[in-house]
């Protein structure tokens, strides 16, 4: 069965090649057996609907196998960037990248001592994940306790990624309170609004709002919850690390803090200090000495994606990366410190150097040839953050990065394994093998509000009973009251209508007949009048509680939200 799968994707490789080879302008008509080997990848996921229900695809069981299964594929792995192996550039970055989440974890939490001294960064297993530092709800957080004990079961390095390059687009979350009966959401924040920028820019701008904030979330929640985890995340918030004051690594840190109390072990870093590694910049060199032949593949995988999906909207699932004259749009994103506004980052050979520019305020020659050596480009890059600027990753080159270069497996959330999708095709189109396997990690908790759940159908059939009120109200005429001491009337339009259904429809009768039995129907309306506002507040009264319910039982409330004994029910395998 293996050999039949890679021979198939041998010969999709063979399709697509020639599919490039010949592409013009976009978009490219994508081979029909390339299209089928992707709708079998770009599958369906779906978050589990359940209470206390998780997914992890492939199963827990499974995933130290997949670790094993990349490692031996990397290994085995014959690629060039710029003249070092794909191999050799994957060592020297984990090495680093160990020490670096040592050193920036160990700033507020106790790191494993086993993790102080790794022999042999390069025998270790390296799992990795990564979200955005906020208030994510429990089925993402759940994502860092898998990471912590697969880690601990292969007797690796977990490491989670706060993408601290994607933007900061509120500083409030969603709680519910109130009655169970009469419901409602407020936004709390825990600062103050400020324009977007990137997490990697956003400080706290209000200190009072910021430490108040568990103790505000706490009060408007007790009606339904009486414990929430706030109450404990946010002073271990204020203690550790007060002297953070980026927002979103304040908050990363409290939580991975209190991660802490339950023994779940695992290393964390900001993005941002991914991509000032130099092999970061090896990397990002190789992608823009390459961009012609790279952008290609980038646009190719998101217009199979797109069509597997039936998608019309080219700016979905994200763009195709743009072109004007010579300069070619690269998936990174560019700003300065100055000016924290994300642009595009786009690039152009000039003879032996790469330009690139956010093509307003900032143009950097690299030393770097379509075949050349990369290190002083990759030096050059690295070094831009001293400067004040910064090339940030997109979010496919993101995870590109760290599923090819840091990690063994990368843990997504269902979001990222959905567009990932594309960064599978992206891999064998652009470096041409088979891409490491990820993992998809997801879970279903709701608030622990006792209440009595309404049933799926229940306002439709209101809905439905209003109709056949309106098209059939002679089934519930005697039902209603409304025609004592007019039966004889009420039997004479029955009679009328049935006497007009009963007759077949003709081409000359069938405006007759119709306005026989509208007519009937309007008659028989007040004699339903009664029965139709009893049904109407039941609907309303319906359509209130389908409301209420929809409050109490959304999966998308902050973890903090939620009390530490209820999450345990995310923790019931031994493993975590």
């Amino acid at each position: 069965m293996r050999t039949i799968r890679i021979n198939q994707q041998a010969i999709n490789r063979k399709l697509v090649a020639g599919a490039l080879k010949n592409a013009g302008s976009f978009p490219v008509v994508v081979p029909r057996i390339m299209l089928m080997d992707c709708a079998s990848k770009f599958r369906t996921l779906r978050a589990p609907h359940g209470d206390g229900q998780t997914l992890v695809d492939p199963s827990y069981a499974v995933l130290p196998g997949t670790v094993m299964n990349n490692r031996e594929a990397l290994a085995a792995t014959n690629y060039d960037v710029q003249g070092l192996s794909l191999a050799e550039l994957s060592k020297a970055a984990r090495e680093r990248l160990w020490r670096l989440a040592v050193a920036y974890t160990g700033q507020y939490r106790e790191v494993p001592e086993r993790w102080l001294d790794l022999e042999n960064a390069a025998d270790t297993p390296f799992i990795l994940s990564g979200h955005q530092p906020e208030m994510f709800h429990p089925g993402v957080w759940y994502k860092n306790f898998v990471l912590g004990g697969l880690a601990r079961r292969m007797d690796g390095v977990g490491i989670h990624l706060s993408i601290d390059s994607d933007l900061c687009r509120g500083a409030s979350i969603r709680v519910p309170t109130g009655g169970i009966d009469r419901p409602r959401v407020e936004a709390v924040p825990y600062d103050k609004p400020a324009p977007e920028v990137p997490y990697e820019e956003r400080t706290i701008r209000d200190k009072a709002t910021f430490s108040t904030f568990g103790e505000r979330v706490s009060a408007l929640i007790r009606p339904l919850v009486s414990d929430p985890m706030v109450a404990e995340l946010w002073p271990l918030m204020m203690e550790r690390n007060p002297q953070q004051s980026n927002l979103g690594l304040r908050l990363a840190q409290g939580r991975h803090a209190l991660e802490q109390t339950w023994n779940n072990e695992t290393l964390e870093l900001p993005q941002s200090a991914v991509c000032q590694m130099p092999e970061f910049g090896w990397f990002t060199a190789h992608l823009l000495a390459q961009l012609p032949r790279f952008r290609t593949a980038y646009n190719q995988a998101l217009g199979a994606y797109r069509c597997v999906h039936k998608m019309r909207n080219r700016a979905h699932p994200m763009p195709d990366l743009a072109a004007d004259g010579e300069w070619l749009e690269a998936p990174f994103w560019i700003w300065s410190a100055e000016d924290p506004e994300r642009r595009p980052l786009f690039a152009r050979q000039s003879g032996g150097q790469v330009i690139i520019t956010d093509r307003r305020s900032h143009s950097i020659a690299l030393p770097l040839g379509p075949d050349g050596d990369a290190s002083l480009a990759a030096e050059q890059l690295a070094e831009l953050s001293s400067r004040g600027i910064k090339v940030r990753t997109r979010a496919l080159t993101t995870t590109l990065f760290a599923r090819l270069v840091l990690s063994d497996v990368f843990l997504h959330g269902i979001g990222g394994a959905k567009y990932d999708r594309v960064t599978d095709q992206i891999v064998r189109l652009f470096f041409g093998f088979e891409p490491p396997e990820f993992a998809t990690v997801s879970a279903t908790l709701r608030l622990p509000i006792d209440h009595t759940s309404l049933e799926a159908a229940a306002v439709g059939q209101w809905e439905q009973r209003l109709r056949e009120l309106r098209y059939h109200p002679e089934q519930y005429v005697n039902l209603s009251g409304g025609a004592n001491g007019d039966s004889a009337s009420v039997e004479h339009i029955v009679s009328t209508k049935q006497r007009w259904l009963e007759t077949p429809k003709t081409l000359e009768n069938a405006r007759e007949r119709h306005v026989a039995i509208a007519g009937a129907n309007d008659q028989l309306q007040p004699y339903v009048a009664s029965l139709r506002d009893q049904i109407e507040r039941e609907r309303v009264d319906t359509q209130h509680r389908k409301r209420s319910e929809a409050i109490l039982n959304s999966r998308e409330y902050s973890f903090g939200l939620y009390p530490r004994k209820h999450f345990d029910k995310l923790l019931a395998e031994p493993e975590l």
